[in-house]
């Protein structure tokens, strides 16, 4: 059993942190750590919860506890960096959900981010959480960097062709499409229903700071080609949907590639390779990542759906505890008889 911090509780991912750890076997408490929501509890915060969670009040993040054995820390970009390097220097596990500690290079922040990181040394020293991808044997570090939400949709669908085909491949174009709440609780007049309903726009192209976040762990795993990835928001609060077009030397065999996915996936509980594209209904509340493959000659299409708030944050979050205590990976997101278990 484990005493769990959760840094920044309010939010939507902060929110299913603190779900996810109410009915988790394995964490015995829990305190959730905040700024300007201090003092208030959790039942006035999120209604909803009333009689789900216990209704604790929010400490304040100055008066942050170091005695838990692990935190999770769900705040806004750069806000991570005050807390991580003395978490880890006190001994704890830390799982960061923020970009904060992602990338290997300390250049890129910069560039990116628009901020000078300020513990560079811990970035070569931290587990990338990509939690089906990697294996137990991976996971050596007491920090780990959780996956962005569009890397998770768009890694877990590409890294299999990607590490086996790497020779073959010319190119990669990869589409995605996220629901309004990966933009976060902030108000912003351009999410606004009004603005939203009945629309499907671009934003950030070529310019999203996941791109280099994405390439790096393709690169690890020994793809060399062009790469291209542009984000649009949809009308709807939650959900990730992505397609990439693989474009190939060779012509390959789509039942071939579907069994190495089959293959490569075999023990992740969370990761669905489908017959049919996916829809994004089947995977919203849920941990599920959905994948089909559709290959005609030389042209690969991989369509994926994720949660952007569950397996593209708070649920990858809890697989990545799970990994770091060497719990079964599923605890705590899957009920016995194998159904997920919905968070809302």
């Amino acid at each position: 059993m484990i005493s769990v911090g959760i840094i920044g509780g309010s939010g939507y991912t902060g929110k299913k942190l603190v779900q996810y750890c109410s009915q988790h076997l394995f964490v015995e408490n829990f305190e959730v750590y905040g700024f300007t929501k201090a003092g208030e509890t959790l039942y006035n915060l999120f209604p909803d919860l009333m009689n789900v969670v216990s209704n604790k009040v929010i400490n304040s993040i100055e008066d942050l506890s170091y005695e838990h054995d692990l935190y999770f820390i769900a705040l806004p970009h750069g806000e991570a960096l005050k807390f991580v390097p003395q978490l880890i220097e006190s001994g704890k596990k830390v799982i960061d959900l923020s970009g904060d500690y992602r990338l290997n290079n300390e250049a890129l922040y910069f560039e990116w981010y628009k901020k000078e990181h300020t513990s560079a040394e811990l970035l070569n020293n931290k587990t990338y959480g990509l939690a089906d991808f990697y294996g137990s044997s991976d996971y050596n570090s007491n920090l780990i960097a959780n996956p962005g939400c569009y890397p998770t949709s768009i890694l877990l669908a590409l890294l299999p062709l990607a590490k086996y085909y790497s020779n073959e491949i010319l190119s990669v174009s990869s589409v995605s499409y996220s629901g309004t709440s990966g933009a976060g609780k902030s108000a912003n007049q351009d999410l606004l229903l009004s603005e939203m309903d009945g629309n499907v726009r671009a934003y950030n192209v070529n310019a999203h700071r996941h791109q280099p976040e994405i390439l790096q762990e393709l690169k690890k795993n020994g793809f060399k080609s062009p790469f291209s990835f542009t984000t649009h928001l949809l009308p709807a609060a939650v959900g990730i949907y992505s397609t990439t077009v693989v474009h190939l030397v060779n012509d390959l065999n789509e039942n071939e590639i579907t069994s190495l996915y089959n293959v490569v996936y075999k023990d992740s509980p969370f990761v669905r390779v489908r017959n049919t594209p996916p829809e994004l209904k089947w995977v919203t509340g849920t941990n599920f990542c959905d994948i089909n493959i559709s290959i005609k000659g030389n042209c690969a299409v991989i369509t994926s759906a994720i949660d952007n708030l569950i397996k593209g944050a708070s649920g990858q979050a809890i697989q990545n505890m799970n990994k770091i205590f060497g719990w079964e990976e599923s605890t705590g997101l899957l009920v016995k008889g194998g159904n997920n278990v919905q968070v809302y």
